[in-house]
């Protein structure tokens, strides 16, 4: 069934949008993340402009995530103090990504500058998580005690406080300079952060599996929703029609993840995060390195 989407300026199969929706959603509720990094390339792959696709994908991933994010709040599983700090970070990073984005706009470089974004950040978290995974299951194979977390440099700086649910007591400038870095990365790349963020909140930060997932979701929530409004107002690339069946999906797929993701150890499911990541970076390259069949093309202006 095609449906004409006004702001991309084309028609598209709603039952396709409709599924790629799900998986994202899926995504959100098993892992912990928006899904952002999976669903913005898919937009760009099946013809959608870079422009619309990264603004559009952040306001899908506010949805999925929000229904993510109740999901795991009903198991107790997030840490309000940790995700305020987070998310405070995660604001002011937000204004200043769709800045660079905006920039990057108006020197025609944004399709280009965003598919380098992805295979870098994603082909690096994803490298580190599927080593770190892999010789965690090793270890516990050999029964012997995995400690994901040692005390660091961060431990030394001042402005510490409690956060209890997470069972820690550090500065609040890890968290802050972390949602800072998420914040910039939503706008450029039209994601919610969660596949840097999930890594960062558990060797950076310490934090235990099981409430990483619950508070990512608060951070990206709450960081989605600025650079969308951003986004909107700045570039005018959220085409509602796209968002809203982006989301018919992702809603009923937050819930199925979520109710898989309880059934999963904190390292096989970082291990599965780990290896989706890989894919995507590595499908994106494959996009950067092919000749196209079509050395020109018309379309619209973005």
């Amino acid at each position: 069934m095609q449906i004409y989407l006004p702001i991309a300026e084309m028609s598209v199969d709603a039952l396709m949008l409709v599924g790629i929706g799900f998986v994202v959603g899926w995504l959100s509720g098993l892992f912990g993340v928006g899904g952002g990094f999976l669903l913005t390339p898919m937009l760009m792959l099946i013809g959608i402009p870079s422009t619309v696709a990264v603004a559009s994908g952040a306001n899908q991933t506010l949805g999925a995530s929000v229904s993510g994010l109740i999901a795991q709040a009903r198991r107790q599983n997030v840490d309000w103090q940790m995700g305020g700090v987070l998310v405070a970070g995660g604001l002011v990073g937000s204004v200043v990504g769709v800045q660079i984005f905006a920039m990057l706009r108006r020197a025609g470089q944004v399709d280009a500058a965003v598919a380098v974004f992805y295979v870098v950040v994603l082909g690096a978290v994803g490298t580190l998580m599927v080593m770190e995974s892999v010789r965690a299951i090793f270890r516990r194979s050999r029964k012997q005690q995995v400690r994901l977390h040692t005390h660091s440099w961060a431990h030394g700086l001042p402005f510490k406080l409690r956060f209890r649910k997470s069972r820690l007591y550090i500065s609040i400038i890890p968290p802050l300079m972390v949602g800072f870095v998420i914040g910039i990365l939503s706008a450029i790349m039209g994601v919610g952060g969660g596949f840097m963020l999930v890594p960062a909140m558990i060797y950076i930060l310490g934090m235990p599996t099981a409430v990483v997932i619950g508070t990512s979701l608060f951070q990206v929530v709450c960081v989605t929703a600025s650079v969308t409004f951003l986004q909107a107002i700045q570039v005018g690339g959220v085409d509602i029609v796209l968002t809203l069946l982006l989301l018919l999906g992702g809603v009923a797929g937050a819930q199925f993840g979520a109710a898989m993701g309880g059934k999963l150890r904190g390292e096989e499911t970082r291990a599965l995060l780990g290896l989706l990541v890989l894919g995507v970076a590595g499908s994106l390259l494959w996009d950067l390195w092919r000749v196209p069949e079509n050395l020109f093309s018309v379309g619209p202006g973005w």
